[in-house]
């Protein structure tokens, strides 16, 4: 009965040493948080495992994850993967349908989103500014460019060759005057007023030609030989060629003096506001001037962006995870990770684990116990 006792008494002790123990060793892996000290002596096994180790923890998750779990390889497979690319595609497809398509805004309204006020008058303002700059500078030139220079060179030629063609007009023009009846009665009437001109003598001429008729003919006649002659053709291009080129020389507004430009200037920006329409044309949608938008951006535009998009961040992503340095934000990270709450996430995903590892040390310490029991009585 006394070696039944001692054995179990043994057993139980070593039960609750090793729970015990393991208890403890489970605890000290957390903590204490904070090294213990009495006086400056630290006390032993102070702070636990995880907050002594901390540093060296963190910077050893850092590499682990930068070297193998976060590499550039592993990153590439899982970003640029064929779904990875299809999600997105498909989320860019429905934002932009969603926010440009799908909706009431006008341009103004984008316009206004962008940080763009008043866009309106400041474009009629330009467009005020633009055409008076120019109408300006036209005026500068038609008041110090001679003609010639000022109009293109095509239709200075074109002039040129219209002289003799006008020459040959205006003289078939006076034949057919002199040889109607209004040129016949106005031949007659220059002749009566030349002959009362001069004098008694005119009239005596006036009293023999009672009958005009003859001599109206006669003139006529001459007249119309004297037009017909080129030598009058070549004096009357001459004198308009000699007039032509002198004009040429001059300065438009040599003969534009007399004429107000500015009401002009402003006939000419109220045209242009009228039929830019700019207030009417910003007060319509993206779909008013894009009808077939909506397909276009969807299927179009969309997967080369995308596909763009993947491509630089791709050929960039090496770079961009080298500029990060993971191992190192990973390390702040884990340095900066609250004791107490990493202790939480660990004892709540293994609870029962350690759990059961207390009770193996309960079991081991009852079995070496028993064991050690044993041995004592054989001893004995």
């Amino acid at each position: 009965m006394k070696t039944a006792f001692v054995i179990l008494f043994m057993a139980i002790i070593g039960a609750i040493i090793g729970s015990v123990t393991n208890f403890l060793a489970i605890k000290m892996i957390f903590r204490p948080y904070q090294a213990k000290y009495i006086g400056k002596w630290r006390f032993p096994f102070t702070p636990g495992l995880i907050p002594k180790r901390r540093g060296e923890l963190a910077r050893q998750i850092g590499v682990t994850v930068n070297d193998y779990l976060l590499t550039p390889d592993v990153i590439k497979n899982k970003l640029f993967s064929p779904e990875i690319r299809f999600a997105i595609l498909q989320f860019a497809q429905t934002k932009a349908e969603e926010i440009i398509f799908l909706n009431n805004r006008t341009l103004k309204d984008w316009l206004g989103i962008a940080g763009f006020k008043d866009v309106p008058e400041k474009i009629e303002g330009r467009v005020d500014e633009f055409i008076e700059k120019q109408f300006l500078h036209f005026k500068q030139e038609l008041s110090t460019k001679p003609i010639e220079e000022v109009v293109p060179e095509e239709i200075m030629k074109s002039v040129d060759q219209k002289v003799p063609q006008l020459v040959d007009t205006l003289l078939l023009k006076g034949e057919d005057y002199i040889l109607s009846s209004q040129g016949e009665i106005t031949i007659k009437n220059l002749l009566d007023d030349f002959l009362a001109s001069k004098g008694t003598l005119g009239g005596i001429f006036q009293m023999f030609l009672s009958d005009s008729s003859s001599i109206v003919a006669k003139i006529q006649h001459e007249l119309v030989r004297i037009l017909r002659s080129s030598e009058t053709k070549n004096s009357i291009v001459n004198i308009l060629n000699e007039e032509w080129e002198k004009i040429k020389k001059r300065p438009i507004m040599t003969y534009l003096n007399d004429i107000q430009l500015e009401p002009i200037l402003m006939n000419i920006q109220s045209y242009a506001k009228k039929e830019l329409a700019i207030e009417d044309r910003l007060n319509k949608t993206i779909h008013y001037y894009f009808p077939n938008g909506h397909d276009w951006v969807k299927y179009e535009i969309m997967p080369k962006v995308v596909d763009k998009a993947l491509e630089i961040a791709e050929i960039h992503l090496e770079d961009v995870l080298r500029r990060l340095d993971i191992k190192e934000v990973v390390r702040e990270q884990v340095d900066s990770f609250p004791i107490e709450k990493l202790e939480e996430i660990v004892v709540g995903i293994a609870s029962r684990e350690l759990v059961m590892i207390t009770f193996l040390g309960g079991f081991l310490g009852g079995l070496i116990g028993i064991v050690q029991g044993l041995i004592v009585q054989l001893v004995n």
